[in-house]
């Protein structure tokens, strides 16, 4: 097996024996990135060289004795909507074409401090608008189990890039479903943790109420290391929660859901959801069901009205984040032409229109319109009351059950620009993870199999702060079907070497 292939945890156990070296590890990634990003196009930047030394240094300090970070040594893929000394951060936008931040994002600095080489910066799309990651400035990512097809959105890069076994980690950020969605969609493990357990700080702000930074994984496992070095309180961050970061790991390793009370959502997987991603959904159930797993039905009603609810709060808190890009400060400027004195109001618009994509511009005049005098009520204020509802929907169910479990995405990966001319359809592809983001609790999604050779997820919810019980059910859920696959999912993808060539 090539070492690019192994998952993180394994890495982790021979880099303390002394089987491998982090230098090895790192560049065995590096090789696979020029060997076949250029069909994939996972990556936005790629930092050999800060790679190698981080990776040299690690493995210094190991020699020297020094006791390191579970994860210390193995290499890692950021999502380019986190602040990154010394590379750029771009947000898959015209407008920081070329930015390079002074300050790393807490996430970054903690990655950093744990010993964790970073490879690079991953597409997507632009500002994190977007379920297909083709609204990037920088051309679509493509899905590495078929490279016709998109790997979901908005942090596609990331994921592809797991499953393309160009990086054994990633980050990804999640508002609507940015890390399950690509999850489901690439045979990938998406963490969106409850929000407030992972700092915000140094991230890119699209909608400052829903945003949240996870892990992108081949494992349950990996993604429980992974979350546990990202985690915790940062006084940076005034949404930072100062409770103690959950036992994702313990939670991970016991793997046991004998006892627990799963309750599938009603409202999440009806008309829809298409028949081959519901029979994948259906038997991993049973497989919990057969583990001692209590599964029962339960009704979200508010669930039907997420997307409306989400379209209203997100776009407004888009248009207010993103009127700081007003070419005056930082970022892409513009002068308008035929104008020969300019004002700044002019500048502004020039420099807007150049540098903001459609989509963002689209999500831009909805947020305007709906925070505008007149209509906040009808529409903002409204939305927000639904955010209520759905938030109360959520604690109603828990009192009922452990987790709650629906597919992750009502589809498999479709064509690319397939429905680009069709935002609405496009938006729908999130009506399953929406839900979480409006009420701010944790969601995993997991691999549950194929459908016309393309993957299916399966996604877990939990209350806000168990983000354990998303671990507990996920690895027993991934352990059962990788018995009956024989393996790992990741083994079924095709070989991308081909591809490449």
């Amino acid at each position: 097996m090539n070492v690019h292939d192994l998952d993180a945890a394994t890495l982790s156990e021979q880099l303390a024996a002394g089987e491998t070296t982090s230098v090895d590890i790192t560049q065995a990634s590096l090789d696979r990135i020029d060997a076949v990003d250029g069909a994939v196009h996972a990556f936005l930047h790629v930092d050999a060289e800060g790679a190698l030394a981080a990776a040299a240094d690690v493995d210094a300090r190991r020699a020297a004795g020094e006791n390191l970070a579970t994860l210390a040594g193995v290499p890692v893929a950021i999502k380019d909507v986190l602040a990154t000394v010394g590379q750029p951060t771009t947000c898959g936008s015209r407008m920081l074409q070329g930015w390079v931040p002074p300050y790393d994002a807490t996430v970054v600095a903690r990655l950093r401090a744990a010993g964790l080489p970073i490879l690079g910066k991953t597409n997507m799309d632009e500002f994190a608008m977007g379920s297909s990651t083709e609204h990037s400035a920088y051309g679509p990512t493509r899905n590495p189990w078929d490279t016709g097809r998109i790997p979901g959105g908005s942090g596609g890069g990331s994921a592809a890039a797991v499953a393309a076994f160009e990086a054994p980690l990633a980050i990804g950020t999640d508002t609507g479903g940015s890390i399950r969605q690509p999850g489901a969609m690439t045979g990938t493990v998406g963490v969106k943790p409850t929000y407030g357990g992972v700092s915000r700080y140094g991230l890119v702000a699209m909608a400052s109420s829903l945003d949240q930074a996870g892990p992108v994984t081949r494992s349950v496992l990996d993604a429980a290391l992974l979350h546990e070095v990202i985690a915790g309180h940062d006084p940076r961050d005034s949404t930072s929660l100062t409770a103690p970061v959950p036992p994702v790991v313990e939670a991970a390793r016991r793997a046991d859901v004998a006892g627990l009370r799963i309750g599938i959502v009603t409202e999440l997987g009806g008309e829809g959801f298409e028949p081959e991603v519901r029979r994948r959904f259906d038997e991993a159930v049973e497989l919990l069901s057969g583990a001692g797993a209590e599964v029962v039905e339960i009704s979200c009603p508010s669930f039907v009205h997420g997307i409306a609810a989400y379209y209203l709060v997100m776009p407004s808190e888009v248009s207010s984040n993103l009127a700081k890009f007003d070419a005056m400060r930082y970022g892409l400027r513009v002068e308008p032409d035929g104008v020969p004195h300019p004002s700044a109001e002019q500048v502004m618009a020039a420099s807007r229109d150049a540098g903001f994509g459609d989509e963002v511009k689209r999500r831009i005049i909805l947020g305007t319109y709906a925070l505008s005098s007149g209509y906040y009520d009808a529409y903002y204020g409204s939305a927000q009351k639904v955010r209520t509802l759905i938030a109360r929907d959520f604690a109603a169910a828990f009192e009922q059950v452990d987790v709650l479990v629906s597919p992750t995405a009502p589809t498999t990966a479709w064509p690319l620009g397939d429905k680009l001319d069709d935002p609405l359809a496009m938006y729908l592809a999130d009506v399953a993870t929406i839900p979480a983001n409006l009420a701010g609790i944790p969601g995993l999604s997991l691999p549950a199999g194929l459908a016309d050779s393309l993957p299916v997820g399966f996604q877990v919810l939990a209350p806000a702060l168990a983000d354990e019980r998303l671990y507990t059910v996920g690895a027993a859920l991934e352990q059962l079907l990788e018995e009956r696959w024989g393996g790992p999912f990741a083994a079924q993808a095709p070989d991308l070497q081909e591809v490449a060539r």
